[in-house]
């Protein structure tokens, strides 16, 4: 096999014109910031700084110097400190979504709840396909002050792998170091597990939180995923090319705060585009319109060098239905084939409002589909089979030959029990299953085995940090689900 085909949909030329607009953006109409240390140390930096309005402006040298300092790829680390994946490396990452404030069960939605992160950890991890766990539903029972550090702390007891999260306040991001510090054993910096979304507020502002995010985040060494948020016609320019100006511009002012915080600090060129349905008000982030923005803005971040994120593989679809996988499928597909390295959104429905476990499941077959396609076709002298198709001649009979026995597993991708390939005779025999009854029956299978808790010293390490925060956030008690009470 050759080099990677890349999906793209600008030319160099558009490119370069995109840059050259994000930066005159930046240096003419800044963007505003409200937060004034942010303000302060943009300031000592060489940006023009409005303190009054909190308006910056940004000169093409910083943007330049900024992303000089940027490593090109980085490592993430499981919990327990093994790597876990790289990176930067045109390698197609898949993860779930995040931040749901509903679980779905079925054709049921209601408010998340502590119990329905676990499970929904404890299913992603166990699905090969998923290589990032994230903070997937927000927990209705925590306060406020500790709604992010214990949705980290619920997905860090229940799964080794990686973790896509993100803070609420500026106390919750150093509130969740201190959980990432306890169960690596201090490690956080060198042997990173988890990266940080940050998200402006579009078009070209910067909240009081996100900014210290970002500013924190940096000086504490932890890797942050920008996620701009495009809204053609709303909160971006209605044209594709213009809202690509503005994810650009936002997300190169993010890169410049963190690394004038700290130089080399880790970075993800992220997004989390969506439509603007003006007949119903809706913000859908399966349009191909916030796809195609998807593969603009990717080509941007690896025109920088940097790794690449997008929300993809999701459906706005209340239900798993046919829906839900067109749109699913469509999504993901496309930002896999632009080898975007991250691909959140497996599960999401409506909006990304809310998770599913049933389409948790489905989407992993999904995942493993499209995986598939992307390894591409395999051409060498065994692979065209030239000596074989000689041998056995017209009529020939394949299936007993060594050539398939050895080739098979490799050429043909085999779905888990999720994916209906019976004949007719035999599903009918089985019960005459659709899709949902079938993945609601992987869900239970899945939740019947032990989760992948920590060692017992990680794991008492992790509680007792967790209790640390509770102590010092005020919080009495919290649902400690699948750990020790005391």
């Amino acid at each position: 096999m050759g080099e990677p085909q890349v999906f793209e949909l600008l030319s160099d030329s558009e490119i370069e014109a995109v840059h050259n607009a994000a930066l005159a953006v930046l240096s003419e109409t800044g963007v505003f910031i409200d937060h004034p240390r942010a303000l302060e140390h943009l300031a000592g930096c060489g940006a023009e700084v409005d303190a009054a309005s909190g308006r910056v402006r940004i000169p093409p040298r910083l943007v330049k110097e900024a992303l000089a300092a940027c490593p090109s790829s980085f490592i993430l680390y499981d919990r327990e400190g093994r790597e876990a994946l790289r990176l930067g490396a045109r390698e197609v990452h898949f993860a779930t979504s995040s931040c749901a404030v509903r679980c779905q069960e079925g054709t049921a939605a209601r408010p998340s709840r502590a119990e329905d992160l676990v499970r929904l950890t404890r299913v992603a991890d166990a699905l090969p396909e998923i290589d990032l766990v994230s903070t997937q539903v927000v927990a209705d029972e925590a306060p406020k002050e500790l709604a992010d550090s214990y949705r980290l702390y619920l997905v860090l007891r229940n799964s080794p792998k990686p973790v896509v999260t993100g803070a609420f306040s500026e106390e919750g991001l150093w509130d969740m170091k201190a959980l990432l510090d306890a169960v690596t054993g201090g490690r956080t910096e060198d042997r990173p597990c988890a990266v940080f979304d940050v998200c402006p507020s579009p078009p070209l502002k910067w909240t009081a939180i996100s900014a210290a995010n970002i500013m924190d985040a940096a000086s504490a060494g932890l890797p942050v995923e920008f996620v701009s948020m495009p809204m053609p016609g709303a909160a971006t320019p209605v044209t594709l090319a213009g809202s690509v100006v503005v994810h650009t511009a936002e997300t190169l002012s993010g890169i410049v705060l963190a690394q004038t915080v700290r130089p080399g600090t880790r970075v993800v060129w992220g997004g989390a585009p969506v439509g603007f349905d003006m007949r119903h008000g809706t913000a859908p982030l399966s349009a191909v319109e916030a796809t195609m923005i998807t593969v603009a803005y990717a080509q941007m971040g690896r025109h920088y060098g940097l790794p690449t994120h997008t929300y993809a593989g999701l459906s706005d679809s209340k239900l798993v239905d046919a829906q839900a996988g067109l749109e699913t499928a469509l999504s993901g597909t496309v930002a896999a084939l632009a080898r975007i390295d991250i691909i959140a959104g497996a599960g999401a429905l409506d909006f990304v409002g809310t998770q599913s476990l049933e389409k948790l499941v489905v989407d992993a077959e999904v995942c493993g589909l499209i995986r598939r396609l992307l390894r591409g076709i395999e051409v060498s002298p065994d692979t065209l089979a030239r000596d074989l198709i000689t041998a056995l001649g017209p009529g020939g009979d394949y299936l007993a030959q060594a050539h398939t026995r050895r080739w098979f597993r490799t050429e043909l991708h085999l779905p888990g029990p999720v994916i209906d390939r019976l004949d007719r005779k035999a599903w009918e025999e089985q019960g005459r299953t659709d899709i949902l009854a079938r993945a609601r029956e992987r869900v239970e299978a899945i939740l019947k085995n032990d989760p992948r808790a920590p060692d017992p010293d990680r794991a008492a390490e992790l509680d007792r940090a967790m209790r640390r925060v509770m102590d010092t956030r005020g919080c009495p008690s919290l649902p400690f689900v699948g750990a020790a009470e005391g």
